[in-house]
Parts: structure tokens; C-alpha cells; sequence
């Protein structure tokens, strides 16, 4: 354990999750609900705030949401880190979360459009935070149960989670050491890191298309967080890819 190195962006990234998932649950018994104050909501609801887009990152939902988010920042982003310097690692990684949020934005938007016809102003009332619930009614003429449903969950569900960030330094790992071999649970062989990250990526889009029922997770914000990774490492032009073998020499 003495050799094991941990960068410092990451390693204050990791005490600061672990501080902020803490304080979660220590303000929620004295009846203070952080998610609703710090996790993102659509940028038309009442309930959005702008610092909303940065603290989203630092939230996490349950133990095992934060547990392999954190593992997955050890594992690539100490390499990513080790490899860019802090600066360019700690630019990387709030750009690919904010591209996440962005993107589950533009999603939502999309969605609200093909529902009311309109971006933004939809007509809700009673709209509420109250006990840990967002709570309230939309009065639109004949409006489904289906949509109401997704309108509620768009104007009421804050996101959380550094995810999308996450699913950038995937990217990032994948494109700059494509022949990794890289272990998955419940598969006894070794994959290399340029064919299992791309199917991964593509699980994740058909998830967001197909709207599974009871499905909360925030597809396109991984999508998002994993497309700007591209775009950030193609723009960067970094191809050196032995340094990954020097680093654990």
C-alpha cells in the first residue's frame, strides 16, 4: 500500500465526493435535502440554480453510485493525470461534466418540445420541494399520464453524480491506451480497452433511446461526458501511448 501513488487533483476529487456524500446524509436528518440545493435541474425549472451545474458532480445518489464512480477515478484518472499534469486533468474532467450536463439538457429540451410544443414556460402549478419530494401537477389539455410523468421527472428530478465526467476519462483511457487488457466482472478473459470501452459507450446510447420504465439514470449525460472526452483528446493531439507501461514500471 506504501507504493501506491495518487495524484493530487484526483486524490482531492475523491475527498471531496466522500465529503460531499457524508454531508448529504448528516444535513438530511436535520432536514436539509442537498441534492435539491446542489444537484442539477432543468434549466427551466423553478428549482434551477446556476452554481447547479458544477456541484452536480460532487453529488451521488446511494453507496454503491458513489463506490464505483470513485473506483473508476482512481483507476484512469490517476493515469490520465500522471500522464497530462493537473492543470490539463482537472480542465479535462470539469469540461467533460459540464458536456454531460449540457447534453442531458439539450435531451430534455428536446423532449419537453415534442410533449407541449414549447421549450420553456410550460404551464405548472403547485410545483413544490417539500420533505425530500418534488411535488406538483401539470395543467395541460389532454396531456397523458406517460407525459405529465416525464415532465414531472424533468422539471422535479435533480441529476447527480460525476458520471458523466467519469465516462470522459473512459474515453480518454481507451483512445490513449487502446490495447490495455481490462478485466470485466462475470467475464473470465481479458478485453483490451479499444473494444470494451466503445461497446460500453454503445450500451449506453441504445439505454437512452430505448427509455427502459423505472429507468433514472442520466444515459445521455454519460453520452455527453464521454463525446466531449473525444473531442478534448482528438483537439489535444496526445498519442504518445507507452507511457501507460513506463508509469507502472
Amino acid at each position: 500500500m506504501n507504493n501506491i501513488h495518487i495524484p493530487p487533483v484526483v486524490k482531492n476529487l475523491l475527498i471531496i465526493n466522500v465529503l460531499f456524500f457524508a454531508a448529504k446524509y448528516v444535513m438530511k436528518n436535520i432536514g436539509v435535502d442537498l441534492d435539491y440545493m446542489l444537484g442539477a435541474f432543468y434549466f427551466d425549472s423553478p428549482f434551477f440554480r446556476v452554481w447547479q451545474l458544477l456541484t452536480y458532480m460532487f453529488m451521488h445518489g446511494d453507496f454503491l453510485h458513489i463506490f464505483f464512480n470513485m473506483f473508476a477515478l482512481f483507476m484512469f484518472g490517476g493515469v490520465l493525470e500522471t500522464r497530462w499534469g493537473t492543470k490539463r486533468f482537472i480542465n479535462f474532467y470539469l469540461i467533460t461534466g459540464l458536456g454531460a450536463v449540457a447534453l442531458q439538457m439539450v435531451v430534455q429540451a428536446y423532449e419537453v418540445y415534442q410533449i407541449t410544443g414549447m421549450v420553456t414556460n410550460v404551464p405548472i402549478t403547485d410545483l413544490v420541494h417539500q420533505g425530500g419530494y418534488i411535488q406538483g401537477n401539470i395543467q395541460i389539455p389532454g396531456l397523458t399520464k406517460s407525459a405529465s410523468d416525464t415532465l414531472l421527472g424533468t422539471y422535479g428530478a435533480p441529476m447527480v453524480g460525476a458520471s458523466g465526467a467519469i465516462f470522459g476519462l473512459l474515453v480518454a483511457f481507451g483512445m490513449l491506451y487502446p490495447n490495455t487488457e481490462m478485466y470485466v466482472m462475470f467475464i473470465p478473459v481479458p478485453i483490451k480497452a479499444k473494444y470494451l470501452i466503445p461497446v460500453y459507450i454503445l450500451m449506453e446510447l441504445s439505454l437512452g433511446v430505448a427509455k427502459v420504465p423505472g429507468d433514472s439514470i442520466a444515459h445521455y449525460a454519460h453520452l455527453g461526458g464521454a463525446l466531449l472526452g473525444f473531442i478534448l483528446v482528438k483537439i489535444w493531439g496526445d498519442k504518445n501511448n507507452d507511457r501507460f507501461y513506463t508509469y507502472y514500471e
